[in-house]
């Protein structure tokens, strides 16, 4: 009975933040510190391999300290101009959701280089007071500095991926003009979260805004007991990472595959980053894309952030096109990859015709 109780209180948790809390309170299956206290931190910027059985993954140390996982492939038949296109992916999930756009630009000619945020994927850990959107936005600048030191770059964003890319804009607004020529923002918004109500209706959405993060943060005190009733949960899991991941019916294993990005996410970096992802207002920030090519693409169905985001954020940069994906949720990149596919492919062909039409000094 406490484990039944238990799921249906989770449940309530999960609709809080969508997808990413839902695989959070379901379940999770990883504990672990990643991090040797003993170890003094590494210089900022400094770059290293990574043994993680390729040759493309480097380490990018972020200004704390933090090792930022990085992975960058080399076209086999370069365009020119060469851009760089960094992706960077949203809350609790990693790198893998661009599994099929990394490929697809990569074989357009472009140097592709995505990376895991911190404390996800095979990225370290930070502090508590580190999990937040300013910080990602100083990450993806390290990244760039690490990984991409001269050239012309597309960054592309999913959900809190696109969060961060504002929070770079807002901090580094020479280094955007100077060297971003293109910009893809996909199912994420410029603010107003909190007013998001899951698909629930105002007052059961209301309710969940303010029991989900504490049912959050006490499940991932607990994680160790809560590891011994995700058996129960199975189902519950399944349902709830289709209904806030996907707007209609999709393959069981692309719901797997976002439901285990999820669970390699451990629950206090779930809960910890709630706070950031509610207070996140960077309206102001958009005007700094303006002369970019920028691409906005948002599905009809998605419950995590519904489509009136796109619509604030297309219409806050001028000439950005906004892609409305009907019956689609919020994991566009797996959903309707081929669609993001061909999507990402004309900003890439919109940003080298821009290129060529600028003067030609270095980027």
């Amino acid at each position: 009975m406490s484990a039944r109780r238990g799921l249906i209180g989770l449940g309530v948790g999960i609709a809080a933040a969508g997808a990413a809390t839902a695989a959070g309170l379901a379940t999770d299956r990883v504990l672990r510190s990643r991090r040797a206290e003993t170890e003094p931190p590494p210089a900022a910027g400094v770059v290293g391999v990574v043994d993680d059985g390729t040759d493309h993954g480097i380490a990018v140390i972020a200004e704390d300290g933090v090792p930022l996982h990085v992975e960058i492939e080399e076209p086999a038949h370069p365009e020119t101009p060469l851009l760089t296109v960094i992706f960077t992916h949203g809350y609790a999930h990693n790198l893998d959701v661009w599994s099929r756009q990394r490929q697809t630009v990569l074989d357009a000619g472009c140097r592709v280089v995505l990376w895991d945020l911190r404390g996800h994927g095979r990225s370290e850990e930070g502090t508590d007071s580190s999990y937040s959107i300013e910080q990602l936005g100083r990450d993806l600048a390290t990244v760039i500095e690490g990984a991409v030191p001269e050239g012309p770059i597309v960054l592309v964003g999913h959900s809190m991926g696109g969060m961060a890319m504002m929070a770079f804009a807002e901090q580094h607004p020479d280094l955007l003009r100077d060297r971003v020529v293109g910009v893809a923002f996909i199912s994420t918004s410029a603010g107003g979260l909190s007013e998001v109500n899951y698909g629930l209706g105002k007052q059961l959405g209301a309710i969940v805004h303010r029991l989900g993060p504490s049912a959050v943060t006490r499940v991932g005190s607990r994680q160790d007991v809560f590891d011994n009733v995700r058996g129960l949960g199975k189902p519950v899991e399944s349902v709830l990472v289709h209904r806030y991941s996907f707007g209609k019916r999709v393959p069981s294993e692309l719901v797997r595959q976002v439901a285990e990005m999820i669970f390699a996410t451990r629950l206090h970096v779930i809960g910890t980053f709630l706070p950031t992802l509610m207070a996140h207002d960077r309206h102001d920030a958009l005007a700094a894309f303006t002369g970019i090519e920028t691409l906005v693409m948002h599905g009809t169905r998605d419950r995590m952030t519904p489509i009136a985001h796109a619509e604030q954020l297309a219409h806050a940069i001028p000439g950005a096109e906004l892609v409305v994906v009907k019956h689609a949720g919020h994991v566009l990149p797996l959903e309707e990859a081929d669609l993001v596919d061909d999507e990402l492919l004309g900003l890439i062909a919109r940003a080298r015709r821009s290129l060529e039409q600028q003067p030609t000094e270095p980027r």
